[in-house]
């Protein structure tokens, strides 16, 4: 089914464009909009499910939802800005203007005053007693009388066109007009991609790199028209290195699953299908609104038929078919290979219907893992032990995993070769009011030997008290994320992570006024202090006794409190003057969160951090597999849950 295969290249290199040039006609048809009447301007856009995007020139934790496009409409009602501009350009045109078409020679042109022009010196005299600074006929261009030599001109230099560059610059250039979110309903996208298509044929083989090479499945009548396409032209299936379905959803289409069965559109024949036509897929991104299409048959596919693949993401998918499903590929399939090389990024987020036979049968296969996501799964101690000694992890959750014990976790994160120097980001969230993971003594245990490479750890429900403090303080100078939800801290163990001892003692305490030197500056910008009892309003908005939302607790910039102290914030900021800290809220979670102080000097911390891999807010409950932008439903299980 595939098409003519090209040498695959590196991740972090554009892919090599493929030989067979795509006609006009199939640029027409690649704008992914369902139907030609639904690629006008003024279509109704609708928010999809679980979106969540931030807005980039905002604060911390600024979500916001994208707007439709200017209509035609729009810009031809009185007093808007397009209206605006086009009058403004009507009043600065000259006061002599001759189109093209009805010109009628140079003695034809009406004069002021006078009828009209008989010689060239009446237009000098028309420049002269113009009162239009606008249009004056220019006499000093310094061109030579009639009978003068001309004189020697130096060659121009050769003006380059864009087409003679790389095609890697050229493809770095048209990857800015990509757009990476699919648009609030079914209005088509990337119309800037289409245009370059049909720019010329160097400009539409580059633009076929960049419009294929991550492809976006926001609902099945997309993925019906990809399928279409790639199997009329396959060369097409070899630029495509990621494939998509975070967006997905059937949400707003007016169809119920059984209308969406009937259809045919997405199922596990033509997922399978279209795996077969992507031979050099590096990122699989699926979800729990395709689970029911992902059989044995895919999964033996994914894991078996895509030999470059980097990345998997099977986010939520936790029905019991998905997961026998997974299960016999495994068991049965005879393509699976004994080890997995090439594929360093693996998340099975709230797979709970996932077997322990499952992680005791894929652990071993990835040698070369790096992130790895079993949050809210069934997974064992034997299984996590079973982790291949090769694999380097650098983002681990094991978040909600029941299965496990606070003993061996730490048994695991302190001796396995694979966690024990070069972890970067650590959740063991759990939820004490159905189980706790780790008890003050796990605790103990853990924190003096965390690697100096965290930075970020998520120790929510563990029973963390103020004996704990001295062992915390050490991780806060490189940790930049820290959850204590439901910590045992009072408010002085908090701001020991900000101040020097002696500034947080009673009238000046330190008699000697010896200020240990040794002390530095955390570098903290987000802690979890949701169901801490100590943190209430009155001691939050305490100056003298705490520091956390005053100017000596720099760099932090997002506090996450419990909606019981979310509600009265909201109201308090409503009926008072902002003290320099607002409220951002998005599904369950909310945060209080510190403006930027904006000054020409400093450039603002936009929260963009390399082991975020695009995200750019703080306080993400789950592992992105793909650098890029968070939306889908991914970004409901990062930060709205």
């Amino acid at each position: 089914m595939g098409g003519p295969t090209t040498s695959v290249a590196p991740e972090n290199q554009s892919p090599r464009i493929p030989v067979r040039t795509i006609r006009e006609d199939l640029s027409r048809d690649s704008s992914e909009s369902p139907s030609r009447s639904h690629s006008r301007s003024d279509s109704v856009r609708r928010g999809s499910f679980g979106s969540v995007k931030e807005d980039v020139d905002g604060i911390a934790q600024t979500f916001v939802v994208s707007h439709p496009p200017t209509t035609l409409q729009q810009q031809q009602q009185p007093g808007s800005k397009h209206t605006t501009g086009m009058t403004a350009a009507v009043e600065h045109m000259p006061d002599f203007c001759c189109p093209c078409g009805g010109f009628l020679g140079w003695k034809q042109i009406r004069l002021r005053g006078r009828k009209l022009s008989r010689s060239y010196s009446d237009l000098r005299r028309l420049g002269a007693v113009s009162s239009s600074s606008e249009w004056v006929w220019d006499t000093s261009d310094g061109r030579p009388a009639l009978g003068e030599p001309l004189p020697e001109q130096k060659a121009k230099k050769p003006r380059l066109s864009i087409e003679e560059l790389p095609v890697e610059v050229l493809i770095q250039i048209i990857s800015y007009l990509e757009v990476e979110l699919p648009p609030n309903g079914y209005t088509p996208r990337n119309i800037d991609l289409i245009s370059c298509l049909l720019t010329s044929r160097t400009l539409h083989s580059a633009t076929l790199s960049v419009l294929y090479r991550n492809i976006t499945v926001p609902h099945s009548v997309i993925f019906s028209k990809l399928l279409k396409h790639v199997v009329n032209y396959p060369a097409l299936g070899t630029i495509v290195r990621r494939l998509d379905f975070s967006h997905f959803t059937s949400i707003g289409l007016g169809r119920t699953r059984q209308m969406n069965a009937e259809i045919q559109n997405l199922t596990a024949k033509t997922l399978l299908q279209c795996l077969d036509l992507f031979p050099d897929l590096m990122e699989v991104l699926l979800q729990e609104h395709v689970e029911t299409d992902i059989n044995s048959a895919v999964v033996s596919k994914i894991f078996g038929g895509l030999p470059n693949l980097r990345a998997v993401d099977l986010c939520g998918c936790s029905s019991q078919a998905f997961s026998t499903g997974f299960l016999e590929a495994f068991k049965i399939s005879t393509d699976i290979p004994a080890y997995f090389p090439r594929l360093k990024r693996l998340s099975l987020h709230e797979c709970s219907g996932l077997s322990p036979a499952v992680f005791q049968t894929l652990l071993p296969r990835l040698v070369n893992l790096t992130h790895l996501d079993l949050g809210h799964t069934q997974i064992t101690e034997t299984a996590l032990f079973s982790l291949s000694d090769t694999a380097q992890l650098t983002h681990l959750n094991l978040s909600k995993c029941t299965r496990l014990s606070g003993p061996q976790v730490i048994k695991f994160l302190t001796t396995h070769p694979a966690v024990t120097e070069s972890l970067v980001y650590l959740n063991l969230m759990t939820d004490p009011s159905r189980y706790r993971l780790l008890e003050e003594e796990d605790v103990t245990a853990l924190l003096p030997n965390l690697p100096s490479s965290l930075k970020s750890l998520n120790l929510n429900g563990a029973r963390v008290t103020s004996e704990h403090a001295p062992l915390l303080l050490p991780l806060t100078k490189h940790l930049e994320e820290l959850g204590l939800s439901g910590a045992d801290l009072s408010i002085n163990d908090l701001n020991s992570f900000f101040v020097p001892p002696v500034q947080q003692s009673e009238a000046g305490a330190d008699v000697d006024g010896n200020v240990d030197q040794t002390w530095q500056p955390p570098a903290l910008h987000y802690l979890d202090l949701s169901r801490v009892p100590q943190i209430t309003l009155p001691t939050l908005f305490n100056s003298n006794k705490c520091v956390l939302v005053s100017p000596r607790s720099m760099p932090l910039a997002v506090i996450e409190l419990s909606e019981k102290l979310i509600t009265p914030l909201r109201d308090r900021t409503k009926s008072t003057r902002s003290n320099g800290w607002v409220i951002r809220e998005i599904g369950r979670r909310g945060w209080y969160v510190r403006e930027p102080v904006k000054t020409d000097v400093v450039v603002a911390d936009d929260g963009s951090r390399w082991w975020k891999m695009g995200a750019r807010w703080w306080g993400m409950r789950k592992i992105p597999v793909t650098v890029g932008e968070v939306g889908g439903i991914y970004g409901h299980y990062m930060f709205k849950k």
